[in-house]
């Protein structure tokens, strides 16, 4: 994937606009190259006699011959990072047993530009480059010392409560890669409040439960049984421990 994407990324060809995906944003040059290379592995695997469908932010729904086990795809999750040459983008995939974002058992997050790789296993925890992750300590209880933000322009006006309790704030660009670093500990919370693809969730959810975390909307409901489609969106907060997640909640809500 790197050796594809990487040389595309922040040039004119890698820019080349194609069309709209079927996640209702545009499509370049670039996440049409990356995606090809995904769906040629998961061809290979269908070539083996294994049935699946294939939900991807750019084709849509693809049967390859059973409505379940569904994998999820992006392609390319920061894509305007990786369109600007920003070196921070990834692939994200997750395997869902049923129709709901909680039916996810397993998910992958790569950053394409440094190799390093995300995954879980529903029940065995989160590894990061094939080691088990520890969930770093917070320095202060009282306080959000660091918070992820996802990154319009409108987030910051709808989580300005929240902004103003915390110490700091770092807008990546990647929410797949966001949410890997808030699961272990990185950010102390992670935060899209206007409504955005339940879809770009899909792995990040499962490694925040893996690690011990809380994610749910703005307002604390469950995400658990929102239907994985493009067209399901939802606000998400979510923190690497309750404490941390009941904090971020209610700084959000200006109490």
């Amino acid at each position: 994937m790197r050796d594809v994407v990487a040389p595309l990324a922040g040039t004119d060809a890698g820019r080349q606009q194609l069309g709209m995906g079927a996640g209702g944003d545009r499509t370049m040059e670039l996440d049409r190259a990356a995606e090809a290379v995904v769906f040629e592995e998961l061809q290979a695997v269908a070539d083996r006699g294994m049935q699946f469908s294939v939900l991807s932010e750019e084709v849509g729904l693809r049967s390859f011959g059973a409505p379940l086990p569904l994998v999820v795809v992006d392609p390319v999750d920061g894509s305007l990072n990786a369109k600007q040459g920003i070196p921070f983008y990834n692939v994200m995939m997750a395997l869902l047993e049923g129709p709901a974002v909680g039916d996810a058992t397993v998910g992958c997050v790569v950053n394409i530009v440094s190799g390093e790789r995300w995954t879980a296993i529903k029940g065995q925890g989160v590894k990061r480059n094939g080691h088990p992750i520890t969930v770093m300590p917070r320095e202060r209880a009282d306080r959000i010392q660091l918070l992820g933000l996802e990154s319009s322009t409108r987030s910051l006006g709808a989580a300005a409560r929240l902004i103003e309790r915390s110490s700091k704030v770092r807008i990546l660009g990647a929410m797949a890669l966001s949410m890997a670093h808030t699961a272990a500990g990185a950010l102390d919370a992670f935060c899209a409040p206007v409504p955005m693809r339940v879809f770009d969730m899909t792995a990040g959810l499962l490694f925040i439960g893996e690690t011990g975390g809380v994610a749910t909307d703005v307002r604390g409901r469950s995400l658990e049984s929102l239907e994985c489609t493009l067209q399901t969106r939802t606000t998400l907060l979510c923190a690497p421990d309750a404490p941390s997640h009941a904090l971020a909640l209610r700084a959000f809500a200006g109490d």
